[in-house]
């Protein structure tokens, strides 16, 4: 299983966007399409597996909702403090998803 959170995100829509044109002019079919995404998937989340070393740690002034559904947890969050090294952001909400990054790994090494 690979998560497709990162579809979200600029790039992944971005992607989308552009698969989405190539099917309308008939460039490509919607099963690349679709294979392209799986791929986009995999690669995202190896790679962030893999290569991110940073931490980053927060903390949150109230916990407003939190979830728990298919393996992945969501957190909404209000009043958070962000901290990294020395730097600190603080925002007023914030909506957490965290998943088993462990299963996605342990999937791909399988292949």
């Amino acid at each position: 299983m690979t998560y497709q959170l990162y579809r979200n995100t600029t790039i992944g829509s971005t992607l989308q966007e552009s698969l989405d044109e190539l099917i309308q002019y008939g460039q490509i079919t919607p099963q690349l399409a679709l294979k392209v995404l799986l791929t986009f998937d995999k690669c995202v989340n190896s790679a962030l597996a893999g290569r991110v070393r940073s931490r980053l740690s927060f903390k949150a002034g109230k916990l407003n909702t939190y979830r728990f559904c298919d393996n992945v947890w969501t957190f909404m969050l209000n009043d958070v403090e962000f901290r990294e090294v020395q730097e600190i952001a603080k925002v007023s909400k914030v909506k957490v998803v965290a998943c088993d990054g462990k299963a996605v790994v342990e999937e791909a090494s399988r292949r």
